[in-house]
């Protein structure tokens, strides 16, 4: 099981709306088949796990970390695969919480006559599927918020310079992160000041770009950023509040951006309202980027779900910009807390991952 969880990770950020599913095939000892979910979803691992094992399946058992999926889509359903490839015990990490399957492929493989075992490592695999199980169950996408700091948790100068806080390392990793979510999300603000690609420029590391999302109440891009200049190529997303009209939203339109419309909040766009609809198309893991506004207000109503927290070995002092506007917290209990999950060095900086307390 640990091997399929670690195929699983492979398609974290290519697969959605679907969820990344690893697939172990042992027979008589020895692994005949491994698959895990392929780009775009399709095909699923039980299937790529069969097509690689071939009629040594016959007999085996399947460890598999998400249950196999017992509906028609694009796709027959896993169980029928499994069941016409003769597996004869299925070892699952999770219940697929999924109206259209949530317990029906279990009792399919059983009428079969397929032993089916549930519960191996399903902590483990919770993590990997957790933006998925957050889609079904929530209707929102799992947050990331990374933020990439001094020691004293400043981004950016009081002029505004931000680039390079970390070093190389960090930044590589940064990348990494970008590969295996689905989309990027940054604010208007930050866009106009850094005027970012926001895609993974990490050889090899993924085929399938993350949607890039801005939240932009206002429209202040310019039709000349990069983000919009590039949107024929890799997919963009402006999301914005009601009421501009068609020849403001035109040129965004020309050049390949999705424009989307959301409430307005007190400050800037509603922020559960724009995950809801990232959710609704699909999204399953975001990673916010910034900037200081974004990171508040997702903070303020409890939208992160993880931190990863770059540290830089230097201090900018209280002129320097934050890296989260007021929330405002008046009382201790009130702040906003994370547990700390993994730490580790980066050449000079540190990496600290956190979960929501």
């Amino acid at each position: 099981m640990q091997a399929a969880l670690a195929l699983a990770r492979r398609g974290l950020g290519n697969v959605w709306p679907n969820p990344s599913v690893g697939c172990v095939i042992v027979r008589d000892g020895q692994v005949v088949g491994r698959g895990w979910t392929q780009p775009g979803g399709r095909p699923h691992a039980e299937t790529e796990a069969l097509r690689r094992a071939g009629h040594l399946a016959r007999g085996a058992t399947a460890y598999v970390t998400l249950e196999p999926c017992s509906h028609h889509g694009r796709t027959p359903p896993c169980c029928d695969a499994l069941i016409a490839a003769g597996i004869a015990r299925v070892v699952c990490a999770l219940r697929d919480p999924d109206h259209r399957v949530d317990g029906r492929g279990f009792v399919r493989l059983r009428e079969a006559g397929i032993a089916v075992e549930e519960g191996l490592c399903a902590a483990e695999a919770r993590a990997v599927t957790a933006g998925f199980i957050k889609r079904i169950t929530q209707g929102l996408p799992l947050v990331t918020l990374k933020l990439a700091t001094t020691l004293d948790g400043r981004i950016a100068t009081r002029t505004g310079e931000s680039q390079w806080i970390t070093g190389p390392p960090a930044r590589r990793e940064a990348h990494a992160l970008r590969a295996r979510h689905d989309a990027i999300l940054v604010g208007s603000g930050t866009a106009l000041a850094d005027d970012p690609e926001l895609t993974c420029r990490l050889p090899g590391a993924t085929p399938r770009q993350p949607l890039r999302v801005v939240a932009d109440a206002r429209l202040r891009m310019p039709v000349t950023a990069r983000l919009v200049a590039t949107a024929q190529d890799t997919p963009t997303l402006i999301v914005t509040a009601p009421g501009h009209p068609p020849s403001v939203r035109a040129p965004y339109q020309s050049a390949g951006v999705e424009l989307a419309t959301v409430p307005r909040a007190r400050e800037g766009l509603a922020l559960r309202p724009l995950l809801e609809a990232l959710a609704q198309r699909g999204v399953t893991r975001v990673l916010a980027e910034g900037g200081a506004g974004i990171a508040a207000g997702l903070l303020r109503e409890g939208l992160v779900d993880r931190l990863a927290w770059f540290h830089a070995p230097g201090i900018m002092g209280g002129d320097g910009l934050p890296a989260a506007y007021p929330l405002p917290v008046d009382v201790l209990a009130a702040m906003p807390r994370f547990r700390r999950v993994a730490a580790r060095p980066l050449g000079e900086d540190w990496l600290t991952e956190f979960e929501r307390d």
